[in-house]
């Protein structure tokens, strides 16, 4: 393992590394610190970036390959800015076959947007994610942060042309 390299400036004079490194040294610049390290840049910024990344990997003496498998690995970490707002359809087998795959397509198509992306003006991202472990509830769409079960076309495209027309 590469040892830890505490002298590294951060990529920027951004007060929001000062979070970062407090949680880096909280941990004793641990590699163990990576996904708490990860969670804290991406809460701060909103987003990984591979300055981010390469700043992480040489803060907690990780290879750079290992601090990027972890954060495109965890559906969680984003390596792109997000909307405003937030979209995110469970593609797993029970809410596939209640309709999942019906109702993202139908956001991608009104709005623009493909899965992974954010749509021009910045106001919405449209996200999946295999499984929210909601089976009951399909289909299942996290928007902003809550679970919605049941989700109708007609409730999903209310919401999503309110934010869209904010």
């Amino acid at each position: 393992m590469i040892q830890a390299v505490t002298a590294v400036a951060a990529p920027s004079d951004d007060k929001r590394w000062k979070i970062v490194n407090a949680t880096i040294r909280r941990h004793g610049e641990a590699s163990h610190a990576l996904i708490e390290t990860l969670h804290t840049v991406q809460e701060a910024f909103g987003f990984l970036d591979d300055e981010a990344l390469e700043y992480v990997a040489l803060r907690l003496g990780l290879p750079l390959s290992e601090v990027y498998g972890v954060a495109t690995f965890y559906h969680y970490f984003t390596l792109k800015p997000q909307g405003e707002h937030s979209c995110v359809f469970c593609t797993g087998t029970a809410c596939y076959i209640r309709g999942a795959g019906e109702l993202k397509e139908q956001v991608e198509q009104e709005f623009n947007v493909a899965e992974g992306e954010t749509t021009e003006d910045g106001k919405l991202s449209v996200l999946s994610a295999r499984c929210l472990g909601s089976c009951g509830l399909a289909p299942a769409v996290i928007l902003d942060g809550d679970v919605k079960g049941n989700v109708g076309s007609k409730e999903l495209m209310t919401q999503v042309r309110k934010w869209v027309n904010e």
